[in-house]
């Protein structure tokens, strides 16, 4: 009734901790897929922000879950991603990959992506959907021209410590007047000030301001 095409399934804690063997997981996902009657979108998601990197062995079984129909890869990592693209475009069912690493995203989209859940999304969406749609028609020279632009705004939004992305989002956002405040749900916390001149510097850096 809320109008959801898919739900994306976020690991838990049950599946931290290695060896993990690929039927917790499955067995998690199937009961989710069988209980919610709607398509699922699997979520590899980075250890510094509290994830799971499923072992590709993991990735195919939970790929044949009937109401799978994507994963969104967001290890951050580029050799991680063009493994697990091999590897779903290696299956007899189409499973779609959605990139979720603000760090590369251009690249991901020349390597293959089918599109993107990402947080830096809602930093100057259009430009990021124009590139989008230049890779799609190989104008790869105009669409490398808007990653340069924005790649530098996306580093220090995602700079170390990672977990902070949330507040120097909501701090760009306020700065290009999207939001009134940068409010931090605790334990989150607001970054320094000496962020807030790295940030708005970036946007600056990328004609946003």
């Amino acid at each position: 009734r809320a109008g959801a095409d898919a739900l994306l399934v976020f690991p838990i804690g049950t599946f931290y901790g290695s060896p993990l063997p690929p039927e917790v997981p499955y067995a998690y996902h199937k009961a989710i897929a069988d209980g919610a009657g709607a398509p699922l979108v699997l979520f590899q998601l980075q250890r510094d922000l509290g994830g799971v990197e499923y072992s590709l062995e993991c990735l195919a079984k939970l790929a044949s879950i009937d109401g799978v129909i994507a994963i969104k890869e967001a290890s951050f990592d580029a050799m991680k991603f063009l493994r697990t693209l091999r590897l779903l475009r290696s299956l007899p069912r189409r499973i779609a990959i959605l990139t979720g690493n603000d760090n590369f995203i251009f690249e991901s989209f020349v390597l293959g992506a089918d599109g993107a859940l990402i947080g830096f999304g809602t930093l100057a969406t259009d430009l990021q959907v124009e590139m989008f749609e230049l890779v799609e028609k190989e104008r790869y020279d105009e669409a490398r021209k808007i990653a340069d632009r924005l790649q530098p705004l996306a580093d220090v939004i995602f700079s170390s410590p990672v977990r902070n992305y949330r507040a120097r989002t909501k701090e760009a956002l306020v700065m290009l007047g999207v939001l009134e405040h940068a409010y931090m749900r605790p334990p989150l916390m607001p970054i320094s000030d000496e962020e807030r001149i790295a940030v708005k510097e970036a946007l600056k850096k990328a004609e946003l301001l």
